[in-house]
């Protein structure tokens, strides 16, 4: 059987249990693609699913490789593959219930699959898919958000926010972020037209008749986001879905989204990269074998982008 060098975790738990191993490398079935990975972005749900959080929605079979975020090439296709070819440079949002890109090799289906962007390295490309996605389905397939709406992104300085603050700039929004003092020029970079310093300020106390409001955290910074709402105005969060009685006393809309995997959205993203208008953040890189670090540095919270984890 040949093998690959992988991050597998056979127990739930705390960063520890973690392991770089050799394990099986996949074999492409019809409608797959064998990549070779490259780069793998890290994202919150990476350790919250090690932790055991999300083990009633999916009920993972142990030992079990983590990771949905990934740039590589095209090692081989299965059968009926139409659309992607030995050497082609890819990147991908994988399906969350398999097998993820904490590894050498990963096999996808090809509907979750697109033509990496031409203008950055694998290193960048890997910190986009599941976040692009998560901000692209919150903001326009959820709130529908159109240009002049204002909308508020919380957590304008992580990886979905980074992101969601340029997309909703592209689209014609008046964009304001909340993020610590540290990240205030930087969220104003990302094409925020107002940035709110949290550890100075509380957002519902400068803020009002706000549009949209993208819920990137939850608990207390959801419950106070309700007031700065206008009549009609939607709540989106990426973390739980808000509650419903809320959003009917403050005479609001309600919609929460877990970002699906859409390889005709990871196109329409790459075109956004490649003209300019999308940029990756990536604070730290870190080889394959360290992903306990990686994983305890975006377990804090307070990352300026992404961390990768360098395959090749």
């Amino acid at each position: 059987m040949a093998t690959m060098k992988a991050i597998r975790m056979h127990a739930y738990g705390g960063p520890d249990i973690l392991v770089y191993e050799d394990a099986p490398r996949p074999t492409p079935q019809p409608g797959e693609v064998l990549i070779g990975i490259y780069a793998a972005g890290v994202n919150p749900v990476d350790w919250k699913v090690r932790e055991g959080y999300h083990r009633q929605m999916i009920n993972y079979s142990l030992p079990m490789i983590p990771g949905w975020d990934l740039s590589g090439v095209v090692e081989t296709t299965g059968a009926g593959v139409a659309n992607f070819k030995k050497g082609d440079e890819v990147y991908s949002r994988p399906d969350m219930t398999r097998d993820g890109a904490y590894a050498e090799y990963i096999v996808v289906k090809e509907s979750e699959v697109a033509s990496k962007p031409k203008s950055i390295d694998h290193i960048h490309a890997a910190a986009i898919p599941l976040a692009a996605l998560t901000a692209w389905q919150a903001l326009f397939d959820a709130a529908q958000l159109q240009p002049r709406q204002s909308v508020l992104i919380h957590a304008a300085a992580g990886g979905v926010g980074s992101l969601a603050v340029q997309l909703a700039q592209w689209k014609g929004a008046h964009v304001i972020g909340t993020a610590s003092g540290r990240n205030q020029d930087f969220v104003r970079e990302l094409g925020a037209d107002e940035a709110v310093n949290y550890e100075r300020t509380r957002f519902e106390d400068v803020l009002h008749n706000i549009d949209v409001v993208l819920d990137t955290i939850g608990g207390d910074i959801q419950k106070r986001s309700w007031k700065v709402l206008k009549k009609g105005g939607i709540l989106v969060s990426i973390v739980g879905q808000p509650p419903a009685e809320e959003a009917a006393l403050h005479g609001v809309r309600n919609a929460s989204i877990v970002g699906q995997a859409r390889a005709a959205q990871l196109v329409e993203i790459a075109k956004l990269v490649d003209s300019g208008n999308l940029k990756p953040a990536v604070e730290t890189v870190l080889p394959l074998s360290d992903a306990r670090r990686a994983q305890q540095l975006s377990q804090t919270g307070h990352m300026r982008g992404k961390v990768v984890l360098r395959v090749v």
